[in-house]
């Protein structure tokens, strides 16, 4: 999943990141509560501010449950077993991906 966000900014709000995932703010707010990989800042409001490092991890959480069919468990299980391989291949994966549109984009303006 190709996630669009600014890669400009140190913190992101719970919508911009629930828009860019195309999910409601509460499934980011339950798989906060349910993997301890996230772990974004809160604001004196107590608002939750994800960092890069967040982004990347809710995106393997995503690609786990959303496009693999992993149980929160089974995700949980595999990120902790494999926790280091399997960000190593979701980052190839993912940067993969970035360069596959950047050259369809490209591929198009020809």
């Amino acid at each position: 999943m190709h996630v669009n966000l600014s890669p400009d900014k140190r913190y992101y709000g719970i919508g911009e990141v629930s828009k860019a995932f195309a999910v409601n703010a509460s499934l980011i707010r339950f798989w906060d509560s349910e993997f301890d990989i996230l772990k974004p800042k809160k604001n004196a409001k107590g608002n939750r501010m994800f960092t890069p490092e967040d982004i990347k991890n809710l995106q393997l959480i995503y690609h786990l449950v959303k496009e693999r069919g992993f149980t929160l468990e089974g995700a949980r299980t595999h990120l902790k077993e494999g926790q280091k391989k399997t960000l190593d291949k979701f980052d190839i994966i993912s940067k993969l991906e970035s360069i596959k549109v950047q050259l369809t984009n490209i591929k198009n303006e020809i």
